[in-house]
């Protein structure tokens, strides 16, 4: 039996693998860091999960999902996934506040519930914050997309997703106008790390730091 105290250590992994480019080798001390936790209670839960081979542990060189943990993974991140999307769509809540909600959900729906959300929605293949949904089978659609922060003066992008990780950091990304299928161009970039100045729809100017920037991603528009 699968606890959801071992789901939710299955998603970071995956997510810290498969979702972070900044991250090279999915360390103890970075699942402690992602789950807010401290270093020994995540060794000791990764050994569990080692145990029961739903991962692989090197220490010193990290962890690793198994075919087994992927699954897993991909299956809680999808009822995630859908859950904030319905919690949008059909109960109104804001792409700031699902992410919590679906939190408390994500391990308790059954996948008749799932297959009822998924065939309401549409079939969807992105969440409110543009990342992808896990198909049944566990396929994941990625879509080319990169950092807001890579891009130079005069290039014009269209917002692909925004990292959910801090509902102030999406509040305001909305205040600025900066949500899914925003068109924007870049107008400035300040040397020697300073901020990009945008241009978004056409019609207002904004200054966006790097760090922020860096949460945002976007398809390059030739």
């Amino acid at each position: 039996m699968i606890s959801q105290a071992m789901q939710d250590y299955l998603k970071i992994i995956y997510k810290l693998q498969n979702e972070r480019a900044d991250v090279g080798v999915v360390s103890n001390s970075l699942i402690a860091e992602s789950m807010q936790i401290a270093a020994p209670s995540a060794t000791n839960m990764i050994k569990k999960l080692a145990e029961i081979h739903l991962v692989e542990y090197t220490p010193y060189r990290g962890v690793n999902l198994t075919e087994a943990g992927e699954k897993i993974a991909l299956e809680i991140i999808r009822h995630h996934r859908l859950l904030e999307l319905y919690l949008a769509e059909a109960l109104g809540y804001s792409w700031d506040e699902v992410d919590a909600e679906a939190e408390k959900l994500e391990h308790v729906i059954s996948e008749e519930f799932e297959d009822r959300i998924d065939e309401i929605l549409g079939f969807p293949t992105i969440d409110p914050h543009g990342a992808p949904i896990p198909s049944r089978k566990g396929d994941v659609y990625h879509r080319t997309s990169l950092p807001l922060s890579q891009l130079q003066a005069g290039q014009s992008a269209i917002v692909q997703e925004v990292s959910d990780q801090d509902p102030e950091l999406l509040r305001y990304v909305e205040d600025l106008g900066l949500k899914l299928g925003t068109r924007m161009e870049v107008q400035e970039v300040a040397p020697f790390n300073g901020p990009l100045l945008l241009r978004v729809d056409a019609e207002k100017q904004y200054s966006v730091g790097l760090e922020l920037a860096g949460q945002i991603f976007v398809a390059i528009v030739e």
